[in-house]
């Protein structure tokens, strides 16, 4: 089984099985309020690349990768629209684009994706029971997790609340009993959103995960997966409520992706230095940019630059180079064994802490050299790290009889010294998409 840093105890560990002998693997998702951008990519692609290994050894997952449909962000887009939009078309509509964007970048879909409008009565029925068990308090209709009442708060970010509170960065809010308190609902006018208990409103965006990974995968997980930007307070808080309600360990595991910079900076609307998959995808194919993505490990931050993307670009043309004239089946085992060293190799790399940049250095080292196990390298390479290996675009070269026949021509006019003619059929050749290169003999 896989070892993985986990972020609770800051230790390698093996990934954990549940009661059933299965993977239980939550992916905090996306709220489409916008399109998807370089981070997004980064996530989704390896925690794909986690999905596909583990399949590949023949464990039993089942990947869920929740939609945050209903948030702060996304009311506030619908308003400033002047096409009466609500916030689920915005949601709709940045969801399809993120739908393609992951396509995009061969990710595959994960066995569930439910959405936080689909659990409403889970939430209000999870946020009965904290109260219920004195870790929840309802407040002029607006209900908050008294963060005091759990005594671990703070163990997965590695906080106290001391020390939060020297930092003094706690908004007052005069509804609270303390200012560290997060909300569970938030009540809205009468008649929108839903009826709760509590009178109308809305989730509060902590409760919508616990709701979600107990209604879908149970009350404990084996992984629950995410952002480096989620540590604190969403995967803490998700912590703080899920365990204060039922006593047990929520999630065995704790992964987390690191940032991505732009020259060592945190990358950011403000500092202008973001971007989305859509738009790099308009200068590079998309394989590419997975292909980049698993030349990182997943604990580095990410440098992302052009000019390493153009590097990425080369490396990624020589492996498909390497085999693209390899005729083997669609699918091969992967399972290591002695007359499969690359594979194994690459195995024993991928179970020590996923580590994608080890795995892709040992093809690279024996790519002149593995005989008889290309197949199974190349289907490791498609099937498990989900890498097209299809030349890219611009190298895709299709010689037709009538660009025979021209480029014959213009080889006779350069016999003939017809340097006029030569020039001619050179540019015709150019305005039909080819470019001729002489070379020196």
């Amino acid at each position: 089984m896989i070892k993985l840093t986990n972020t609770l105890t800051g230790k390698k560990e093996t990934l954990q099985l549940n009661s059933e002998g299965a993977v239980t693997f939550y992916a905090c998702g996306i709220t489409p309020s916008n399109y998807a951008h370089i981070g997004h990519g980064r996530c989704y692609v390896l925690f794909d690349v986690l999905y596909r290994f583990l399949k590949s050894q023949n464990h039993t997952v089942t990947y869920c990768r929740n939609i945050t449909d209903i948030e702060d962000k996304l009311i506030d887009s619908a308003a400033k629209r002047a096409d009466g939009s609500t916030y689920l078309d915005v949601a709709n509509e940045y969801l399809n684009c993120f739908f393609e964007d992951m396509e995009m970048l061969n990710c595959l879909f994960p066995d569930l994706q439910p959405r936080a409008t689909e659990v409403i009565p889970e939430i209000i029925a999870l946020i009965e029971g904290l109260i219920k068990k004195g870790h929840a308090y309802e407040s002029e209709g607006d209900v908050y997790f008294s963060v005091r009442s759990f005594p671990e708060y703070g163990k997965l970010s590695k906080r106290t609340l001391e020390d939060m509170q020297a930092g003094s960065r706690v908004q007052v809010n005069d509804k609270k009993k303390d200012a560290f308190d997060f909300a569970l609902w938030k009540s809205e006018a009468e008649g929108t959103f839903w009826k709760s208990p509590w009178g109308y409103g809305r989730p509060g965006w902590h409760i919508e995960c616990s709701a979600m990974v107990d209604a879908f995968l149970g009350k404990t997980i084996s992984l629950h997966a995410g952002g480096m930007d989620l540590i604190f307070p969403h995967h803490e808080n998700e912590i703080a409520q899920s365990e204060a309600l039922y006593g047990c360990t929520f999630a065995k595991h704790w992964m987390h992706v690191a940032f991505v910079q732009v020259n060592q900076e945190k990358m950011s609307k403000s500092l202008g230095n973001f971007f989305t998959l859509r738009e790099v995808f308009e200068k590079f194919d998309p394989m590419v940019v997975r292909f980049y993505v698993l030349k990182h490990h997943y604990k580095s931050p990410l440098d992302f630059s052009f000019p390493d993307l153009e590097a990425a670009e080369k490396a990624y043309r020589k492996l498909c180079k390497a085999f693209v004239h390899k005729q083997c089946p669609a699918k091969l085992s992967v399972q290591c064994s002695v007359e499969v060293p690359v594979l194994c190799k690459m195995i024993e790399f991928l179970e020590d802490d996923l580590n994608t940049v080890g795995a892709l250095g040992v093809v690279f080292e024996y790519l002149d050299k593995m005989g008889d196990e290309v197949c199974v390298v190349k289907s490791f390479l498609k099937n498990v790290l989900g890498l097209t290996l299809e030349p890219l675009h611009e190298e895709i070269v299709c010689i037709t009889p009538e660009i025979q026949s021209l480029i014959k021509e213009r080889e006779q006019a350069r016999d003939q010294k017809d340097w006029v003619r030569s020039d001619e059929l050179r540019d015709a050749l150019a305005v039909l998409g080819y470019k001729v290169q002489d070379k020196k003999l």
